[in-house]
């Protein structure tokens, strides 16, 4: 029998601290092998123990659960997942625990505690499991103003990466769609930051859950030259925008006229998703065609990896993130498996192969004319 996975709950709460090692206990797979309820008690914990994953809360005495995130990923980086009350405040402070390296989060209930929890019993486990088998790696270190709006902080904004050169009309054609799961916030991030002002428009199914959405959007905004912005249904679809799936609606593109138009609906779980990129990869096929770039990023699982090879058979130019670069390499092993990759690429250099890709096509029209 393989070993089991050894994880430490770390929370103020007496009754979350009990409610999730209850959970954790009855899997078959894995043991809670200690209970902290703070990071200073947490923190010798972990040099005693060494365990493979800790559930971490955010707001805690002595020292909050981001700054001990913060120090914990600079110096013994290990898997964690964040467990964050569905607040506005909570929203942005998981953002920021995902850019310090945290795999994964789960929102926690503000009122019906225990029944709450073990309602998330499964998606708690789930999340342990993969964080377990994750590629974590040390925090890396950037300035405040890189984190938050730089405008607003009054830092330069981001310089063009050198190959974002303009690109021009063949922007109002193409579309480039993103999909991701665990660990894509940052890979997104990563991305996102290099596309020039003028980049095609850009569509990101991201697994999220309700209510973080807005925050990921907000933070992806204030960092890139592009404006990054939740979808809305029935809004055009523009070059220079990158519109992400609000948590817990499924998004695809549809047409009208000449233009691509945002559908966001109601619609049932996807592969067990909800958005789905199964679901907007799908309508990338059908609508867009060879105008279409597809780009999967890491994430668990296999969703969306059929439909990036119908949106490939359509005349898709697709890039999937390679194993090494990826926190989880599920959804991009699945995309390679079904045939849907023309490049298998380190995340640091998708940006710039699509953007010479772009530009070659541009070279191209321009040729034309």
């Amino acid at each position: 029998m393989s070993r089991k996975i050894r994880v430490i709950v770390v929370d103020d709460s007496a009754l979350v601290r009990s409610l999730l090692a209850e959970i954790i206990n009855r899997q078959t797979d894995m043991e809670c092998i200690g209970t902290a309820n703070d990071p200073l008690i947490a923190r010798e914990m972990i040099r005693e123990m060494n365990p493979d994953v800790i559930t971490l809360d955010v707001e805690m005495p002595r020292m909050d659960g981001i700054d001990f995130l913060g120090r914990l990923m600079r110096l013994r980086p290990m898997p964690v997942v964040m467990i964050s009350t569905l607040t506005e405040r909570g929203a942005e402070v998981t953002m920021r625990a995902l850019e310090l390296g945290a795999v994964d989060f789960v929102a926690k209930p503000r009122v019906g505690l225990a029944s709450g929890l073990n309602e998330l019993a499964t998606q708690i486990v789930d999340k342990i499991r993969v964080a377990a088998v994750a590629h974590v790696r040390r925090a890396p270190v950037r300035s405040a103003a890189s984190i938050v709006h730089p405008e607003a902080a009054g830092a330069p904004a981001p310089a063009p990466a050198p190959t974002a050169a303009l690109l021009g009309r063949v922007s109002t054609e193409k579309l480039i769609c993103i999909g991701a799961s665990t660990g894509g916030t940052e890979a997104i991030r990563e991305v996102l930051v290099h596309m020039p002002a003028d980049s095609p428009a850009i569509v990101i199914t991201q697994h999220m859950p309700p209510g973080f959405t807005t925050s990921f959007a907000a933070r992806l905004n204030g960092l890139c030259q592009i404006t990054v912005k939740e979808a809305v249904n029935g809004e055009r679809i523009l070059p220079g925008h990158a519109y992400i799936a609000p948590g817990g609606k499924q998004f695809h593109i549809a047409r009208s006229g000449a233009n691509y138009v945002a559908v966001v609906d109601d619609g049932p779980p996807v592969n067990r998703h909800k958005p789905s990129v199964e679901v907007l990869f799908k309508s990338a096929a059908a609508v867009v065609g060879r105008n279409a770039y597809g780009i999967m990023l890491t994430g668990m699982g296999n969703d969306g990896a059929a439909a990036m090879r119908e949106m490939k058979d359509a005349g898709s130019y697709n890039y999937v993130q390679d194993e090494a670069s990826c926190i989880v390499f599920g959804m991009p092993r699945e995309a390679i498996a079904h045939g849907a990759a023309d490049e298998v690429l380190p995340l640091t250099q998708i940006a710039a192969a699509l953007i010479a890709r772009l530009r070659g096509a541009t070279d191209r029209l321009h040729h034309r004319i």
